[in-house]
């Protein structure tokens, strides 16, 4: 019955819809649907009109009705907001200084234009709110002037920044050494940032600023809250706890000003590149250049360079040149293809790992150069290896007794000779004078030669007991030792175990190193000659046949007239020298005149200029040579004063005064003026001893001298005794017995391992600035804390001395008068100029520079190097060696190439900066707070605690 009642159902069902169809048509479905739509719609809209007629009638009724108005608060508001805003005056002062003030108001316009209105106006028209916060930065700045006003910047300038400096320096030094000793690579650079401030925790003890400087969100915490204590010190109250004001500045000052500015200063390019500048008057030599090629250890660099030359010799090669452009650029053809040479050599062996140990290839080499005995003990480098040798071989004893009497005699003779001048009382005084001569000569012997002295110089027993004879029946003087001296020289020249064991030994190798005397054969030059020994004859040339010219008799002889007409750089087979051009004019008997030009290089002047005073000693006080100057000797306004100095030494070589005092001179000069090449008397390395030794000679003629410069030895002393003898005579004495009866250390200085520079400063030196200065960082650049204490004791006298003679007693005005000038409002001025100029050029928003590509800034790096080691004058070079010298230049240069490590540098000026501005604040305490959070801190005192706690136990 269902199944039959489903089909009926289904059957009518199916014919109502065929019946639909067939009389409506297919599309009434459509109508239908569109039929119900339109009625809804209609419903809609009839409900809504008569809902909207019947609320106005209700509200109409509630209007008359006597209970209390609705509140009209979002009104009232509106009508606040649309009246006009008062008008806030900003008074555009700022330090008191308008130069300072205009700068700095560009300044302020342009970070809120490129900071806040980009955005903010597309929030709102209302100017009210970006004045409050430039009303709020201006106070802040205000605040900041007052106080900077208020600081004496002196002890920070030379003091505390310099100690910084150098204590940053000796973590970088001392993590090199860690990394040395455990082998480690050198180009591992996460290992060395790593080792860097493990060192710095052992150094510091109290922080570490591993975590600011590796990882950019704690750097952005750290900047974060040191803005915020900043506020709090420079804005007024109700600014700084008006929240948002202050997260609004908080995050401008740290993330917009704060860390592009560290990013700028810590970027080893960007120092690179203000080196060059900085040193931009310097002129790169080829030798200093192809230096830094050779002890570089960079792939990339030497890459960089060799690249460099190759586009360099392609586009000479590509030039279509005629005339005397072909020499020119066949040299530097030559040069380009010498440097790309040296690169591929070099990389390859880097990349071959057989790196060549210098100092061991030259003492294997066998063929050394040869530094006589009194030129070591004259030369305060070189006299340091010998120190060394004669400690480890126990002769020291015989050195210091030499060194000892040598400014025993110098200081004796000066100031006898002072008190000869001296008319009052000058009996009183020249006994009291010998007297205490007599203290001093016996002294030296209690020390050195009498059975008590330990160690005890053994000499003949007869010299002894004459020198004991004469200190008690005759009054001292100067050449009172000079017999047991000439012995003592002696048996140190001619034992075997002193000297010519020295000169077997790797010390000497180190010493000719220190000298500049390793020089590796490839960059020889073709008039070097071979290595010769000192004493080597100056006349080698002058046996061969002269010309005609050579022969010429001395009244044609003054008939020569000489001028250099023209100078030149030329470059040969890689190096580059000065050429002048000397036109000579003879006039012959018959009235003829010959002309001709002959070119010579400064060297061959020199070696003229040696071979001529040794043969006439008397002209070494008549002619002066020009002297050698170690950077922009190829510039051309040197080049010209120069040629001038040489045209004067010319002159008067020919002058006939000159000839007729030294007619044996004409060959001489002849033979230098020949149009022909100049045939060397002298070695290159004769040469290098006479411009080595002949400063330190002149300056100060031996070792004894340094004696002279100490500021509480017997000099000084007995020139104060020559103005009040009686009361300084007990002084004197003690000065006496100081100076000269202190044996010299044999071991070097410890050095502290964990302390600051600044806790390294020696209180005994006097209160001056620039000598306090100069030793701290000479100690760290150039770790001379290594060295015996006798060489760091002269490199600090010889200092002294030429900081006084240079400035006298005005350098601390100097440093003063120059740390006044950079703080001055015209200084402060361009600083703001430059900083405006650097973030807005042209007052648009600089944008992000693009990095360099890796070769340019490798070429930088490359460049930089050579730069830093070209200023480096001879002179230092002469106190504390020259190898010494390039390791501490090139130190400085490679602490420089970590990001991590410069911006931990420019994180401590910052805080010392700080500390300084805000003494009464306690800075300290809250940065040691802020990087406390490091794991390497947290351990270290651990470890402390540890320490402390097993120490306390085993008491």
């Amino acid at each position: 019955m269902n199944q039959e009642a489903g089909v009926s159902i289904w059957g009518w069902g199916g014919l109502g819809v065929v019946l639909f169809l067939v009389t409506f048509g297919p599309f009434a479905i459509f109508y239908f649907a569109f039929y119900i739509l339109c009625f809804v719609g209609g419903g809609f809209a009839v409900t809504l009109l008569f809902g909207k007629t019947n609320s106005e009638k209700y509200l109409e009724k509630c209007e008359h009705t006597f209970l209390p108005s609705a509140p009209t608060g979002v009104p009232k508001a509106l009508e606040e907001m649309k009246r006009e805003s008062r008008q806030i005056k900003i008074d555009r002062r700022l330090t008191g200084s308008s130069i300072i003030d205009e700068p700095l108001q560009q300044v302020i316009q342009f970070a809120l234009r490129d900071y806040i209105q980009y955005w903010y106006y597309t929030l709102s028209d209302d100017e009210s709110f970006l004045l409050e916060v430039r009303q709020t930065i201006q106070n802040a700045l205000v605040q900041f002037a007052t106080r900077s006003k208020e600081v004496d910047w002196q002890p920070y300038f030379t003091t505390r920044l310099v100690d910084d400096f150098a204590t940053h320096l000796r973590v970088f030094r001392k993590a090199q050494q860690k990394i040395e000793d455990s082998r480690q690579k050198k180009d591992a650079s996460e290992e060395f940032v790593e080792t860097f401030f493990e060192v710095e925790v052992e150094m510091e003890r109290e922080v570490c600023r591993d975590l600011v400087c590796t990882s950019i969100n704690d750097e952005e915490g750290f900047l974060r809250d040191l803005c915020e204590v900043l506020l709090y010190l420079l804005l007024p109250p109700g600014d700084f706890h008006n929240k948002n004001m202050r997260y609004f500045l908080r995050e401008i000052l740290a993330k917009g000003i704060l860390l592009p500015l560290i990013d700028q200063l810590s970027d080893p390019d960007y120092i690179n590149q203000y080196i060059i500048w900085m040193i931009r008057d310097a002129n790169c030599n080829y030798e200093a250049f192809l230096n830094i090629i050779k002890l570089s250890d960079k792939v990339v660099e030497l890459e960089a360079v060799r690249d460099r030359a190759a586009e360099e010799l392609q586009y000479l090669r590509s030039l279509d040149t005629a005339g005397d452009d072909i020499s020119t650029i066949k040299n530097q053809i030559n040069s380009l293809l010498f440097v790309k040479k040296v690169c591929e050599s070099r990389v390859q062996r880097l990349n071959s790992g057989k790196e060549i140990d210098t100092l061991k290839l030259a003492a294997n080499f066998g063929k050394l150069c040869i530094i006589p005995l009194d030129s070591i003990l004259m030369n305060n480098v070189a006299l340091q290896f010998f120190m060394d040798y004669m400690q480890q071989t126990g002769g020291q004893a015989h050195l210091f007794f030499w060194l000892t009497v040598e400014g025993y005699r110098v200081t004796a003779q000066q100031q006898l000779h002072v008190l000869q001048g001296v008319q009052k009382d000058g009996k009183r005084q020249s006994n009291q004078t010998k007297g205490l001569l007599r203290v001093a000569a016996v002294g030296v012997y209690d020390q050195y030669l009498s059975e008590k002295a330990s160690p005890r110089v053994h000499v003949d027993d007869n010299l002894v007991a004459k020198l004991a004879e004469k200190l008690n029946y005759e009054d001292p003087t100067p050449e009172i030792f000079d017999d047991i001296q000439r012995k003592v020289y002696d048996m140190m020249l001619k034992d075997e175990q002193f000297y010519p064991s020295f000169r077997q030994n790797p010390l000497y190798v180190r010493m000719l190193a220190e000298l500049d005397m390793l020089k590796d054969p490839s960059i020889r030059g073709s008039d070097d000659g071979d290595l010769e020994s000192f004493n080597g004859s100056p006349t080698g040339s002058l046996n061969s046949s002269l010309d005609d010219l050579s022969n010429a008799s001395s009244e044609e002889s003054l008939q020569l007239q000489v001028f250099i007409s023209d100078t030149g750089v030329c470059n040969d087979h890689g190096k580059t020298y000065a050429l002048y051009a000397i036109t000579v004019q003879r006039r012959n008997p018959d009235g003829s005149e010959d002309v001709w030009k002959t070119y010579r290089r400064y060297s061959d002047f020199h070696d003229f200029h040696m071979r001529i005073t040794e043969q006439f000693e008397n002209l070494s006080s008549l002619l002066k040579l020009p002297g050698k100057k170690t950077f922009n000797n190829m510039d051309k306004d040197f080049l010209g004063k120069r040629k001038k100095d040489l045209n004067t030494y010319l002159q008067l070589l020919i002058n006939p005064e000159m000839i007729k005092a030294c007619p044996a001179l004409i060959p001489y000069v002849n033979d230098f003026l020949e149009n022909k090449a100049y045939s060397k008397g002298k070695g290159d390395f004769a040469r290098k001893m006479d411009t080595l030794v002949n400063p330190l000679r002149n300056s100060m003629r031996n070792v004894s001298n340094v004696v002279k410069s100490i500021p509480d030895s017997l000099a000084e002393g007995m020139t104060k005794v020559s103005d009040n003898m009686g009361k300084m005579s007990d002084k004197l004495g003690h000065e006496i017995k100081h100076t000269f009866l202190k044996v010299p250390p044999l071991k070097p200085e410890e050095d502290a391992e964990h302390t600051r520079v600044s806790a390294q400063l020696d209180d005994n030196v006097d209160d001056n600035i620039p000598l306090r200065v100069m030793l701290l960082l000479m100690d760290e650049v150039f770790d001379l804390k290594e060295r015996n204490h006798w060489l760091r004791r002269n490199i600090k006298n010889l200092l002294q001395q030429l900081i006084r003679a240079t400035y006298g007693d005005t350098i601390n005005r100097k440093i003063v008068d120059h740390v006044d000038w950079m703080t001055s409002p015209e200084q402060v001025a361009e600083t703001v100029k430059r900083f405006r100029d650097s973030f807005w050029p042209n007052g648009i928003l600089a944008e992000t520079a693009p990095r360099r590509e890796k070769a340019i800034r490798m070429r930088s790096r490359v460049a930089a190097k050579t730069k830093m080691l070209v200023i480096m004058p001879d002179e230092l070079k002469h106190i504390i060696g020259a190898e010494t010298t390039r390791k501490g230049i090139l130190r400085i240069f490679e602490m420089f190439q970590h990001n991590q490590l410069n911006r931990r540098l420019v994180y401590v000026f910052l805080e010392g900066f700080l500390e300084t501005l805000f003494p009464q604040y306690k800075f300290r305490e809250l940065f040691i707070k802020l990087h406390s959070r490091s794991q390497r801190m947290q351990k270290y005192k651990q470890k402390s605690q540890s320490a402390q706690v097993a120490s306390s136990q085993k008491r």
